[in-house]
């Protein structure tokens, strides 16, 4: 079988495997009628049930998935082992391994020797957030912010997604504000899509939109500046082979030390990360950034005495 055929096959049992695991339960017509409008369905033909059945025997040998069938009823089908799945973070491997599906079919036989970083359960609302994108619905949230006792309601359009630091999060603008904001897939509660359409604006583009930001705070009334820090102890070579943001550019070497230069908005989740090197990161400029870490380094050092 030439390499593209497995390829293919591979996403098609990772499409199949998502779809069952999202659904709960689903029959045999509705998995075929989602096929029916998948990207990975190249050649827009229905999923014979003998190739289903298939795909479910090669999905338990590859990835010890155990997809079954309701005995009566509906004869829905479903995932059996979905705790243990939720327990090794299968989930977030299926969500993106898709970037790396080659690599991995070309490895399936150490499966149990690739590993990959957990991401909170809140991904479980990615697809419907996706779905509610693709087809410009509006999304009906229920919110728990860590800074209200309760959690809230309220309608939003979804712009886009994006991941950072092991958290799904959603840019969306909602009728209470002139202005995007950024929700966390963990602390939403419950999300619904509705019949209510909606227009990304057209000057709109996610990457161009954090473009200034570290993360994924955006920083509204901030300005990108240039920033300049000094790594040393090792932690510059870091740094240079995993740089924090595209900006980044490494303008003095020494033996001892490097300087990087940004061009961002020196936001609460970038000070974190300077943070987070302790004495192996000093902020040379702008000395405002520079005397706000060292305020926080000095209430730090209030604690430990």
């Amino acid at each position: 079988m030439a390499k593209h055929e497995h390829s293919n096959l591979f996403n098609r049992y990772l499409w199949l495997v998502d779809t069952i695991y999202s659904a709960g339960l689903i029959s045999f017509e509705d998995i075929n009628a989602k096929w029916m409008n998948s990207t990975y369905n190249v050649d827009h033909e229905a999923l014979p049930k003998k190739t289903f059945q298939r795909h479910i025997l090669e999905v338990e040998a590859l990835f010890d998935i155990d997809i079954e069938c309701e005995r009566s009823g509906s004869y829905r089908y479903y995932i059996a082992n979905a705790n243990e799945i939720e327990k090794g973070g299968v989930r977030a491997w299926l969500l993106n391994t898709l970037a790396v599906n080659n690599m991995i079919n070309e490895s399936y036989q150490i499966k149990s020797r690739i590993l990959f970083e957990q991401i909170p359960s809140g991904q479980n609302f990615l697809k419907p957030i996706v779905e509610a994108m693709s087809e410009n619905r509006t999304l009906l949230i229920t919110y728990k912010s860590f800074n209200r006792p309760e959690p809230t309601e309220f309608e939003a359009e979804p712009w886009c997604v994006k991941v950072f630091k092991q958290r799904w999060y959603l840019l969306a603008k909602s009728i209470y504000y002139s202005h995007p904001r950024i929700y966390a897939l963990d602390r939403i509660v419950d999300l619904d899509s509705t019949e209510n359409k909606f227009k990304l604006p057209k000057n709109f583009d996610a990457q161009d939109f954090f473009s200034h930001s570290y993360g994924i705070i955006i920083g509204d009334n901030d300005k990108p500046q240039k920033v300049v820090i000094r790594a040393r102890n090792g932690q510059q070579q870091y740094i240079k082979t995993l740089p924090w943001h595209h900006s980044q550019k490494e303008i003095n070497v020494t033996e001892e030390y490097s300087d990087f230069q940004f061009v961002l908005k020196p936001t609460f989740d970038f000070e974190q990360e300077i943070l987070s090197h302790g004495a192996n990161v000093e902020v040379l400029e702008p000395q405002w950034l520079r005397d706000e870490i060292k305020y926080k380094v000095n209430e730090t050092n209030k604690i430990y005495k």
